[in-house]
């Protein structure tokens, strides 16, 4: 109980230090400070250890009672609600404390964080955000909290076998990898910001990458090379990903990959360094145009990936998996993950040997650099495709090499 109370006296204390910088002096200061902070987020530790729930509701109205109260007789000209409403907010800081440290202490440093950049939050919403990136982060909210949750999650006849909801997800993807070279690019600048982009979106979709990439590229031809260099980077996620899928399911297969995935890590990563130091140097916002993404290129990209998953799956329903090697080639132009994932797995009930393993995955990673090739050239034009496809091949090769070398 005295922890949670001492608890209680720190929010209190660190939200209330936080409003005494912002009192100022003068008639038209603000009423509450750091004495005032620590004494309510007390008093709502006290009411909840007490456990009478009316001394907590008549508590929390005087609180509500002086904040208004408050509001009322400021004499600023400029008065707001932001003191008003922390200072409440501390009274249930001060009783989360009791039933709930851990989640109360984060709380309020969330609260005392939020308070203390209110002159670069401002800043940030008021300068730096445009009109047009505010409407696309409303619309990126809106496509992940609103549409994907409610898009149907069962795939429809009608539309070939598509899942609506895996087409919703990877038209987000696409949209989300688009919106975050946008911010990269304008932090970083286009030599660093797009391969950082690059890097980190590869993680999740290294297709989606190199598409978002190819329609930045068809806005801005002069970011050529550093759009390059981000698909490239996103390669290098696509290895280390496959590297950890199999030390994760079976690390003896790492032992198996990993010559293959180590050339071909060392290549795409060579090669995005070389379009990095071939890329201009630019300014951070120099060459940030418009929107930060295209809702109508993400859907079409979206559709050509959907179609070419469909397509996949009609030839293995048609065909049958005769083969691990033919499964794992088809299912590698929907996917890279999954079909490796499912021969590991494989591998580690004894179903299928080592050489088996390697040759599947160097399938499937084929097979998906095929699908690469495509988002290439449908999102970013013949010049980009071009660029892209010659360092995809590149790195296949590479990954083939062991291989090769161990068949001689």
């Amino acid at each position: 109980m005295f922890a949670s109370l001492a608890l209680a006296l720190g929010l209190g204390l660190l939200i209330g230090v936080e409003r005494e910088r912002r009192k100022g002096t003068g008639p038209t200061r603000h009423f509450a400070g750091i004495r005032t902070f620590s004494l309510v987020s007390l008093a709502g530790a006290v009411a909840q250890a007490l456990n009478f729930p009316w001394i907590t509701l008549v508590a929390a109205v005087l609180v509500a009672l002086l904040a208004v109260i408050s509001h009322l007789k400021d004499r600023s000209k400029d008065p707001g609600v932001t003191t008003e409403m922390a200072l409440f907010v501390t009274f249930l800081l001060g009783m989360l404390a009791v039933e709930q440290p851990v989640m109360a202490g984060a709380c309020g440093v969330v609260v005392a964080a939020l308070l203390a950049a209110r002159e670069p939050l401002q800043r940030f919403s008021t300068q730096t955000l445009s009109e047009p990136e505010l409407h696309d982060a409303l619309l990126l909210a809106g496509s992940v909290l609103i549409v994907l949750p409610l898009a149907p999650n069962q795939p429809l006849v009608w539309l070939g076998g598509l899942n609506p909801r895996t087409v919703c997800l990877l038209v987000v993807l696409i949209m989300g990898v688009q919106a975050v070279g946008h911010v990269a690019l304008r932090l970083f600048g286009a030599r660093m910001g797009l391969s950082l982009s690059g890097l980190v979106a590869g993680f999740v979709s290294s297709t989606a990458t190199i598409a978002a990439m190819g329609v930045r590229v068809s806005k801005a031809p002069e970011l050529h090379m550093a759009c390059v260099a981000g698909a490239w980077f996103s390669t290098v996620s696509t290895s280390l990903q496959v590297g950890l899928i199999a030390l994760v399911l079976q690390p003896s297969a790492l032992r198996t990959l990993g010559a293959s995935l180590a050339c071909a890590l060392l290549t795409a990563l060579a090669l995005g360094v070389w379009a990095v130091r071939r890329s201009p140097v630019l300014p951070p916002e120099s060459h940030v145009r418009g929107r930060a993404f295209s809702l109508k290129q993400s859907i079409g990209l979206a559709l050509m990936l959907s179609g070419i998953t469909v397509v996949v799956g009609w030839v293995q329903s048609a065909f049958g998996t005769l083969a691990t090697f033919a499964a794992t080639a088809l299912a590698g132009f929907a996917d890279m993950h999954s079909p490796v994932a499912a021969v590991i797995s494989l591998s580690a009930h004894g179903s299928i040997d080592a050489a088996t393993v390697w040759m599947a995955t160097l399938l499937a990673f084929s097979t998906n650099t095929v699908s690469k090739v495509v988002a290439a050239y449908a999102a970013g034009g013949k010049r980009y495709g071009n660029t892209v496809s010659l360092g995809l091949l590149a790195v296949v090769v590479a990954a083939w090499l062991p291989w090769g070398v161990g068949r001689l």
